[in-house]
């Protein structure tokens, strides 16, 4: 889903992403506290002022940022699998600071959303390059992005393809987005506040369709809106359990690839009003504990994964587990889980897992430690205390780890981390469950 503090130019090799997991603009992907502060922010409802725009015409702002803004290109895109070479060159002259509000801006090129307020975020730099990466987008492409959020996507997109149509159903987002987009002179750039679901029939048809919030299922004005060969990226499910679809149009017929996991905020108006899934906050459930199910080698239902493998040998319990592995101090190495938790008719959250470790060790900030962390939040997505099973050192065989934890009666979403957290070593987790006390 509390500001990072830290000095941008220490820890922008250290985060590498939401989103997706994960976590668009609002892609759940955030950071809290110390480590967590890069991790978790997507949840946190921010309230501060813009700065204005108009900075990146200044000298002295530009070539405070540029070092920082190649370091993430390299380290956080690169390293981590994002190859088109348009993609990362644009994203290296895209000023990301500026289409963030003033208290953020010193971590706008860590690889981690950022509050935008509204309660949305900016999503992570990698997330953006991804999405943006799997539409392959052409010179002549007209592009349709759904959800402008802060119009970091849509400035993203306008330096690789001929015009972006960018909507956005918040309207105070909307107005500053366009603002923004405009003062920084990204005229290939058409705003719009209005229902996504719905697209923008009268620019119809799009090459390329990007959205960046979550429907249960496709919208259909946006197939229509879709030109023959075209290619529509989505993250798509349930409230608490999505993936990136990449869809192609082909005789009229959408085919589907299913990508990686990830976790948006859904997609409101007409979507949300059609949505026949809905989460049950006084039952949360924890999704593939055993990583049994898998999609190309990820785990389904874990978002956000880093420094992981799914090993298919070695499992105590099913046919699969994972391992973390990660030898640079610091580097974010985890997986995330999200689900409603209603605090006022459930009490406490009992955790198990089980576990084996090799040479584990701390990374240079206390909480960079190997564990288990769940991060809760209010009805308003404001953090509350965040409690946990572990941290672990050393080296041990397998064995089982558990924990009650209470759930605060404010409690109304939580976020599941596990992983090295930024520590070193080995850890393989198995057979993670979770049981749910009842509030009496």
């Amino acid at each position: 889903m509390t500001p990072q503090t830290e000095s941008p130019d220490r820890h922008v090799a250290s985060v590498t992403t939401f989103t997706d997991a994960a976590m668009h603009s609002r892609a759940t992907l955030g950071h809290l506290g110390g480590w967590m502060t890069r991790v978790l922010l997507l949840l946190v409802l921010c309230h501060a002022a813009w700065g204005p725009a108009s900075a990146w015409g200044q000298g002295k702002e530009k070539d405070k940022y540029a070092p920082l803004r190649d370091k993430m290109v390299t380290v956080c895109l690169e390293r981590e699998g994002i190859q088109n070479q348009r993609v990362l060159d644009w994203m290296r002259q895209v000023p990301r600071h500026l289409f963030v509000p003033a208290n953020v801006r010193n971590a706008a090129y860590f690889d981690q959303a950022l509050p935008i307020g509204q309660k949305q975020t900016i999503s992570p730099p990698y997330i953006v390059a991804y999405m943006t990466e799997s539409l392959d987008p052409q010179p002549e492409d007209r592009v349709l992005e759904i959800g402008t959020g802060s119009g970091y996507q849509a400035a993203v997109l306008s330096g690789l393809v001929k015009d972006v149509y960018t909507i956005e159903i918040v309207e105070p987002l909307g107005k500053t987005a366009a603002k923004v987009l405009s003062d920084l002179k990204y005229e290939n750039v058409h705003t719009k506040i209005g229902d996504g679901y719905l697209g923008w029939p009268d620019a119809a048809p799009f090459d390329k369709i990007i959205v960046t919030c979550s429907p249960e299922d496709i919208p259909r004005p946006l197939v229509e809106q879709l030109r023959e060969g075209g290619r529509m990226i989505i993250p798509m499910g349930e409230r608490y359990d999505q993936a990136f679809y990449l869809l192609e149009k082909k005789q009229g017929q959408l085919e589907r690839r299913k990508l990686l996991p990830v976790l948006f905020v859904p997609m409101t108006g007409d979507s949300e009003a059609q949505r026949k899934i809905q989460p049950d906050p006084a039952k949360p459930q924890l999704r593939n504990g055993g990583f049994e199910l898998a999609n190309e080698g990820i785990a389904e239902n874990w978002y956000y994964q880093r420094g992981l493998i799914r090993k298919t040998e070695g499992a105590v319990e099913g046919e699969a587990c994972i391992v973390f592995e990660n030898d640079e101090p610091g580097r974010g190495t985890q997986m995330l889980q999200g689900m409603a938790v209603d605090g006022s008719k459930i009490s406490g959250l009992n955790f198990s897992l089980r576990i084996r470790g090799r040479d584990l060790r701390s990374g240079p900030h206390p909480d960079e430690r190997p564990a288990l962390r769940i991060h809760f939040y209010d009805a308003d997505r404001k953090e509350l205390p965040i409690d946990g099973v572990g941290p672990w050192d050393g080296t041990f065989d397998w064995k089982r780890v558990s924990k009650l934890i209470p759930v605060p009666s404010r409690a109304r979403e939580a976020i599941l981390r596990i992983g090295l957290n930024g520590g070193l070593g080995e850890l393989a987790v198995d057979d993670v469950q979770m049981k749910v006390l009842p509030r009496q």
